[in-house]
């Protein structure tokens, strides 16, 4: 490669990039930059034509990734849960429990999502459901708009580092670690984000009790017997549930992979308890599970494409210099890296950011001897707080599309600010403390 031709990696980066926010299909933006420059190298005579031989190799080689199988085991186990009705049972429980508190229903909305994410490890899903069955609710006893809307959407994200999730899943194959130490890892973060945010509903509850008003007695007073029976049958189930599937993979009794099995045997039979198991609904879930691992795979096979042509073209090891020489160090790439994957969550999906960015920054990672546990549990609380932020955050568009017209987006926006400088609170904790993260996954080694 000549100096005169070093630019076409970094170029071939930025229109990916500028397709992607164009809203083209992530796949085919990618693929399409890669055959486009593809052709574009080889007729220029700096780009060698044998790298494009591996391209089946790689396809063949996800195909057979034992990893990535965990990732339609979550979703369908995340998309049956929901289809049996157990985030509103486990809400009106919880709000019957702590309904006597100040700012009671919005505890229960915090400890509903945190349960959520440990189920489904989907935050459309999360996000989506919490809005459709506890804004309305929290809005009819009085609760602020604002702080209403703030909690939902904070407690939906929890998906994003609370295992088993998604995020971490993918961005374990993409470091090259263990998936199931990225869980353990993940565990004290998220329960310090949702600790967080319960502290703060009890401050505002506190200060300002007509913000967060305890629930009527009418309503949470049904019976010491009732309520018994009810924590029995709706809160037990889900909490076994996610001991078989967490703690099979903390013990190291299962791999990610196998626990998501069981997850999904698990999600079948709570659906059929609570007889909420018909073909049609099984139909559904199948439908969403396979159209979002198709939409995954072929993101994949996009990526894989542009990868082997970036890395024909040099761009990876022009990034690497970039990267490797910032000033401070790791500092430096750690404020680059962050920065760059915090502003990327505004306008395209995690996967894309998975596929196309975090490869880039691995190799420098492993230079500067940055932990790549730590490093992946950084970058899925980084995505979490991204997803929340104004004016773009994934999960305030979700909640927008489910909340009544009385609730505006100025709502919405003005809700999230406390829970967002909560969350890059608990960031920089784990960024200044990294025991924080390695403590559990040095317990099970």
């Amino acid at each position: 490669m000549t100096l005169a031709y070093e630019w076409l990696g970094p170029v071939m980066f930025a229109g990916a990039l500028v397709l992607l926010s164009l809203g083209y299909p992530v796949a085919f933006s990618l693929g399409g930059v890669a055959i486009l420059f593809g052709i574009l190298g080889i007729s220029l005579g700096v780009f060698d034509p044998v790298f494009l031989t591996a391209m089946p190799q790689r396809i063949f080689g996800i195909m057979a990734n034992y990893t990535l199988l965990a990732i339609p085991y979550f979703i369908f186990m995340g998309a049956m849960l929901e289809k049996s009705g157990i985030a509103e049972r486990l809400l009106e429980t919880m709000g019957i429990l702590l309904g006597r508190l100040r700012g009671g229903l919005a505890l229960a909305v915090i400890l509903v999502g945190a349960l959520l994410a440990a189920t489904t490890g989907v935050v459309a899903a999360t996000v989506v459901a919490m809005g459709l069955i506890s804004l309305p609710i929290m809005l009819r006893y009085g609760y602020n708009k604002e702080l209403a809307t703030g909690v939902i959407v904070a407690s939906g994200t929890l998906g994003q580092i609370i295992p088993p999730s998604v995020v971490l899943v993918v961005l374990g194959d993409q470091l090259g670690v263990s998936v199931g130490d990225l869980f353990l890892g993940s565990v004290i973060p998220g329960l310090m984000m949702a600790g967080a945010f319960a502290v703060h509903v009890l401050i505002v509850a506190f200060l300002k009790p007509d913000l967060a008003p305890a629930l009527p007695a009418e309503v949470r007073d049904i019976g010491g017997k009732a309520l018994g029976r009810r924590i029995i049958r709706v809160m037990i189930p889900p909490l076994i549930l996610i001991l078989l599937v967490l703690g099979s993979i903390f013990f190291g009794i299962a791999t990610p992979t196998e626990a998501g099995a069981v997850g999904c045997g698990g999600a079948i039979a709570l659906a059929a308890a609570n007889r909420k198991l018909t073909l049609e609904s099984l139909r559904q879930v199948c439908d969403a599970t396979l159209r979002i691992t198709s939409m995954v795979v072929f993101i994949l096979f996009g990526s894989t494409a542009f990868s082997l042509v970036f890395r024909g073209l040099n761009g990876d090891r022009f990034m690497f210099d970039v990267l490797a020489n910032l000033p401070g160090g790791k500092t430096g790439f750690l404020i680059v890296s962050m920065a760059v994957v915090f502003i990327l969550g505004f306008f395209i999906d995690f996967f894309e950011i998975a596929f196309i960015v975090v490869p880039l920054f691995v190799p420098v990672a492993q230079n500067l001897g940055i932990d790549l546990i730590w490093y992946g549990v950084v970058l899925g609380a980084n995505l979490q707080t991204s997803f929340l932020t104004p004016p773009f955050g994934f999960a305030l568009f979700y909640l927008r599309g489910v909340a009544p017209p009385e609730v505006t987006t100025k709502d919405i926006y003005r809700g999230v600010i406390p829970f967002i400088l909560l969350q890059l609170l608990v960031v920089v904790l784990i960024i200044i403390f990294p025991g924080i993260v390695s403590f559990l996954p040095s317990l099970g080694n």
